[in-house]
């Protein structure tokens, strides 16, 4: 069995782990102002880019 001749260090573990930071999603701000993300319908007033997509359904 494979066992590591010396320790770890601290600086060494942590540049290993830089990347397993969990990312931030980009939100953007829709016409309605509401927080949606980029390049998506906006799940609440159904529009992209200023064109209805899905029709809202008001009660």
């Amino acid at each position: 069995m494979a066992v590591p001749k010396k320790r770890t260090s601290k600086s060494k573990k942590g540049m290993r782990r830089s990347h397993h930071r969990v990312p931030v999603p980009n939100v953007i701000e829709c016409e309605c102002g509401n927080p949606t993300l980029p390049h998506r319908v906006c799940p609440s007033c159904g529009k992209y880019a200023g064109r209805a997509y899905l029709a809202k359904d008001e009660d």
